[in-house]
């Protein structure tokens, strides 16, 4: 089954037994708890809602087939994916090493949350250096942790490479793949262990629905996940899991004219004279644009971008967009701007964002599925006032 196919058919599947009503769509159950005949025998082994439901069960066997992995699970936000799977398979004094370009809430849940309260270290290099890869790795180092393309500098690591070396030492490897979706990228295929989206983003697709997932095919780790998920209660709502099945189905759709439409305005802003840096995949341009054509089939939906200017002028260029909705959150069909330096990653100390190269003018561009000479319009006429 393809991937298109998939999305729209996997976990769907009409009951047209008797007793089922065929429903094209996977209804919202919405019960917080399941009745049975039997004192001792759940119906068709559902009991409450925390510990399964049968929208989010369609949700995570369709999250698993896109991914090409045997397991699935939802939570109530990415971030949440992210402590469940660190409470399932770390302990007080694992170490943990990870990109140094990564989304501003996941740095602040690995320093402020688990090693300030929870003792698991963490390290942060720039993992587009094998060498400096092998050099960091710890005997307590029990994960690697990475994303690509970053958030928000699109830097570019090699996922093959570091599986490879992961697994000669036993190391788990977790991919936060959400700036691709797995329509352009299959991290579990490349060798990672998980990998983790927030289906806020592109999997949903139309910002209306918070949410997060891993996805797997190790069994044990898989039923330590299951087991948290269920003790912890991070669960996805049986109505984000319909919002989100929904989205899926035009994910493949949606994600082609989100590159299209990237890679216009991206060659659009590298030729305008007030932009000194354009950071997107696919421009030969990019640093890792031949490790992107391998790794990845598409480039996304995302762009950053230099403006030559301070940030008070930065600031004034955003306001002045029209159709981008000044806004953090990716991956929706209408394009979102962003200053990291102010915004997403206000969290992070200037020194810390400076080491990794994030500017203080900066700009993210999350391209949504508008008609893009309208979007090119509309950054021309900010840029001309710059």
């Amino acid at each position: 089954m393809k991937f298109e196919t998939k999305a729209i058919h996997l976990g769907e599947e009409p009951n047209l037994e008797a007793g089922g009503y065929g429903d094209a769509v996977m209804a919202i159950h919405l019960t917080t708890t399941f009745a049975r005949k039997q004192v001792d025998v759940p119906t068709q082994g559902y009991e409450y809602s925390r510990s399964g439901n049968p929208t989010r069960d369609a949700l995570e066997k369709r999250l698993a087939g896109l991914e090409n992995a045997k397991f699935a699970l939802a939570f109530a936000s990415g971030l949440a994916a992210e402590t469940n799977l660190i409470l399932s398979l770390l302990k007080p004094g694992d170490h943990v090493l990870a990109f140094d370009d990564l989304y501003g809430g996941t740095r602040r849940l690995f320093n402020r949350v688990f090693r300030e309260r929870f003792g698991i270290q963490f390290s942060y290099v720039d993992a587009r250096n094998i060498e400096m890869m092998k050099l960091s790795i710890k005997k307590e180092t029990k994960l690697i942790w990475l994303e690509t393309p970053t958030n928000p500098l699109l830097k570019i690591c090699d996922i093959q490479a570091i599986a490879e070396i992961a697994s000669e030492k036993q190391i788990i490897v977790v991919v936060d793949n959400t700036f691709l979706s797995p329509y352009f990228q299959k991290p579990l295929d490349l060798g990672a262990d998980i990998s983790l989206h927030s289906t806020t983003k592109y999997m949903n697709g139309h910002s209306d629905s918070v949410g997060g997932c891993l996805m797997l095919n190790n069994q044990t780790f898989y039923e330590k996940l299951k087991f948290t998920q269920n003790a912890v209660g991070a669960i996805l709502s049986p109505f984000d899991s319909y919002m989100i099945l929904r989205g899926t189905k035009t994910l493949a759709i949606r994600m082609k004219q989100h590159e299209a439409n990237a890679l216009k305005i991206s060659q659009f802003l590298e030729k305008h004279s007030k932009i000194t840096k354009v950071i997107y995949p696919g421009l030969e341009s990019h640093p890792e644009h031949h490790l992107a054509t391998r790794q990845m089939s598409g480039f996304g939906g995302m762009i950053s971008f230099e403006l030559n200017a301070p940030l008070n002028e930065t600031k004034q260029f955003v306001e002045r967009l029209k159709y981008p909705l000044i806004a953090e959150s990716l991956g929706g069909v209408e394009s979102l701007v962003e200053i990291p330096a102010l915004m997403t990653h206000a969290s992070i100390p200037k020194e810390e964002r400076a080491k990794i190269g994030l500017s203080d003018n900066l700009v993210r561009l999350s391209v949504g599925i508008e008609n893009v000479e309208d979007l090119i319009e509309d950054l021309e006429q900010a840029l001309d006032k710059v």
